[in-house]
This record gives C-alpha cells, structure tokens and sequence, in this order.
C-alpha cells in the first residue's frame, strides 16, 4: 500500500466517524423529540381522561361523552314521598274581589229569585295579574305666604325625588333583579319592561341602577366578613371565570348561613390577603388541597369529594389498586359519620373510629408498598428524559393523604365537621357558580323599594335553598341581613 493510498484510506475514515457522530447526534435529537413528544401525549390523555367524576372539571366540560355514575338504586317508591309538602296553587282567604253568579229564576217552577236570599255552595278562585300599565305618582311643592310677615315658604320633595320625571324604586328593582338574578342582557330588559309597560330604558340606566345596588350592599360586607370570621368552620373555594374577556378569579367563603363571593385578578394568597377572611380566621377551614390555604394559621379540613375525585381518577387512569380502596373506604367513613350524626353522637365510638383509621393507614401502606416495588426491566433502549423526574397522581396523592392525614379524618372525631365542602355546592366550579346565580337579590330590591318591614325568615334561603331550615332573623340583624349573601370585586 502506498503512502498516497494510506493517506486516503484515513481521510475516508476520518469522513465515516464524523458521518457516523452526526448520525449519533442526530439519533440523539430525535430521541429527545421522541421523548418529549410521548411526555406530551402522556399529558394530553391525561387530561383527556378527567372530566367531572373524577376531577374538580364541571360537568359543562364533559361533552357528548360524560361518564354517568352508577347509583345505588334508592328503597323508596318513586314519586312524591310522605311528608312531601306540596307546591299546588291554593285559595286565598281574602281575595281581592268576589263575583257572585245567582240564578234569576227557579229552574223548576220559573219563579223569580232576584228578591231571594242565597247561600254560598262552591268558590272558585283565578289569580290573574293586575293590569300591566305604570302608575304615575306627581309631587307637588307649594309656597305660601305668611299672613304676618309675608315670607314665602316653599315646601320640600321627599329623598330620593331629583328629576321632572323618573322612574320609582320598584322599577330600579325589578330592573336588576333581572339583571342580576335571571342574567337578562341589558337590551333584553329593556325590551321587556317596553313589551310590558310601554316604558323605554336606555343601558345606561339600567348600569346606574346595578352600581346603587352595589353601593347599597358595601356597608354590609364589613358585616358579613366579621361574622365569617367568627365561624367555627368556613368553606372556600375558587375557580376562573371571564370578566371583559380577562381571566380572573371567584373565590367563596361560605357558612351554613353566611356566602360571601368575591373576585379577584389573582388566585392565590394575595387575593385570599385582599378578601381578609382567612388572614384573621382563627376557626376551621375547609378546601382542597390548593396550597396558598396552607400559609394561614387557622386549623384546616380537607373536602372529602375532592378526594373521592383524585382516587378515582387514580384507579381508573394509572391502575392503582390503593386507590380504588381508599376510594371505597372514604365513603365507608362518610356513611359511618353520617349514621352517628344521625344518632346525636357528637364523635365516632372510639372502637369504629380506630378500625377506620387502621385500614387508612393501611391502604396507604400498600400504595407506597406499590410505588417502592422495583419497576420491571425496559425491553429496548431507554429513553432518557431531560431535566428532573416529576412525580405521578398516585404518588402526589399518596403524599397528600398522608401529610395531611389529620385534616382528612378529623371529621370523625368531630361530627360537626362535614365530609366535604357540600355547603359550595359539592366543590365543583360550575356547580357553585350556579349556586352563585341564587344570590338574594330579592333583598336588593327590599332597599331599593323601601320594603324592609317585611321580617320574611326565609329570605335569606335562597342562597343555598334551603327555606325550611332557614333561622329566624332577630330583628336588630334584619335591617342588614342583604350582607348574609354578599358579592364583592377587587
């Protein structure tokens, strides 16, 4: 071989190894392609696999496809139970007219009964609405003149009486009660209130009117955080929502009594600071697992339906069969709780409760048992993946449960503690923004309309509906009782 060929067998060669290094980085990059793309698609059946029984998604997200539960079929007939109280139209003691039908003349012998006393046999009565048409009130100011001193005194319009013409407070009312309660555009209020009374309303009055009803509910909110905060146990909450197109944050705190719904630009501990509920909480809060909660000092419950979600979409998506089990047995301590509260118990016998405490733990065990388990040998070249190995839902769970154990089962030890955050309307987003639209704002138009005499018990219920439960209000609370169900911005 000579030195000519020599030398160009080694340039070949030098050629090969760089052909065959850039192959090798090449395989490299695809490889990372490839990794990151079976992470992403990981990620996306992930969250294609929640919806809203096995995670805090509403229902409104589950499309076409919704997963319906199985129900335990109920004991009881269907229909109308006994005890049941009806909702059918009844008489009225006192109508407001009475229309007499007599007959003229005996049907029998056709003698004349005009001059002849007769007796009551049936009543029926219609409930009709009165004439639709706006009653026009006019004031009227008048100046007199002293018969002694001949000074003109001219007298004054009651509050409230500013312009030639205006229109009253029951207007104002009815106007954001449809605004605010039954969510009519505002152009659809005004096409309503012309079909109806032949009146025009222009949005910007509509607007003025929802921003007095507001101004009238502020001195109420001072009220209602103070008696939140005086609460043994306080359920929050939060989810996103739209506002002009920006993402912002609702948050609740809520009571068996007392709502409280506020939104702010952000969710986590700055908005939970500017609502000022939790800063100066020293009682119970119930939530999820969202960790700006943590940072206040008052003592914390975990909501049960929270939980029930997170295991089940753990059992159905990552085969664990831990979580199947815890699943089963939360609701075994929900039933157990229920069953004693029933009773009057104030706790869990002791015996029951360690029995259930003992299988927690021990499920908890078999899922950490399952997670230390040596994962079987990979057929094939490993993928590496790039950056820090994140934890899985099972393990994060895993981890939660038993941090945060205490919060979990206090509500054994305590039966006035409830299993979930049921009072927001089971936790789930959609859920309580509904239950958002059940505001009292029939008490708005008591302020508005000037009716605050009314000492109704069962306005306040419409929050959570739940009339015949409902307190009665001692009179020194009634004159604030719209901050029971307030709604603030930020």
């Amino acid at each position: 071989m000579t030195e000519e060929e020599a030398k160009h067998l080694r340039q070949e060669n030098a050629e090969l190894k760089e052909a065959l290094t850039q192959k090798d980085r090449r395989i490299e990059e695809l490889e990372g392609l490839l990794m990151s793309a079976l992470l992403r698609i990981e990620e996306l059946e992930r969250r294609l696999a929640k919806d809203s029984h096995n995670s805090s998604k509403p229902p409104s997200s589950d499309g076409l496809k919704r997963k319906v539960l199985p129900r335990k079929k109920s004991e009881k007939p269907s229909g109308g139970q006994k005890g049941h109280q009806g909702h059918a139209l009844l008489p009225v003691a006192e109508p407001d007219a009475v229309r007499i039908y007599r007959p003229s003349q005996c049907e029998r012998c056709r003698r004349e009964l005009s001059e002849v006393a007769g007796q009551v046999v049936e009543r029926r009565q219609v409930h009709e609405l009165p004439p639709l048409r706006l009653v026009v009130t006019e004031h009227q100011v008048e100046t007199i003149a002293c018969p002694a001193c001949e000074h003109r005194t001219t007298g004054t319009f009651p509050g409230g009486i500013e312009a030639p013409a205006q229109y009253g407070p029951r207007m104002q009312a009815l106007a954001v009660y449809l605004s605010q309660f039954q969510l009519l555009p505002l152009a659809r209020i005004s096409e309503l209130v012309a079909d109806l009374w032949g009146c025009q309303l222009s949005d910007g009055t509509i607007a003025t009117w929802i921003a007095e009803a507001a101004r009238i509910l502020e001195p109420s909110m001072g009220a209602l955080k103070r008696w939140l905060v005086a609460s043994r146990v306080d359920h929050v909450d939060e989810t996103g929502i739209r506002v002009k197109g920006l993402l912002r944050w609702m948050h609740v705190t809520a009571t068996k009594w007392l709502t409280l719904y506020s939104w702010h630009p952000k969710r986590g501990h700055e908005a939970i600071d500017a609502i000022g509920v939790l800063p100066q909480y020293q009682g119970r809060a119930m939530h999820d697992r969202w960790c700006s909660y943590d940072r206040y000092r008052c003592e914390h419950s975990v909501c049960g339906a929270h939980l029930l979600r997170d295991c089940l979409f753990v059992a159905e998506q990552e085969q664990q069969p831990w979580a199947q089990a815890m699943y089963a047995l939360l609701l075994q301590m929900k039933e157990t709780a229920e069953t004693f509260r029933a009773q009057g118990a104030k706790a869990v016998p002791l015996a029951e409760r360690d029995a259930l405490v003992l299988q927690y733990f021990e499920v908890l065990r078999r899922g950490f048992a399952e997670h230390l388990a040596p994962a079987p040998p990979q057929v094939g070249p490993a993928l590496k993946k790039p950056g820090r190995k994140s934890q899985n839902a099972s393990k994060n769970l895993l981890d939660a449960l038993l941090t945060r154990a205490e919060q979990v089962l206090v509500f054994l030890d305590d039966l006035s503690i409830p299993f979930t955050n049921d009072v927001i309307a089971y936790c789930t987003p959609s859920a309580w923004l509904a239950s958002l639209l059940n505001l009292t704002f029939i008490l708005v138009m008591r302020v508005l309309a000037g009716r605050w005499e009314q000492h109704d018990p069962t306005a306040i219920s419409m929050v959570h509906r739940n009339a015949p439960s409902s307190p009665p209000i001692p009179d020194r609370l009634w004159r604030h009782s719209i901050g029971l169900s307030g709604f603030s911005g930020g």
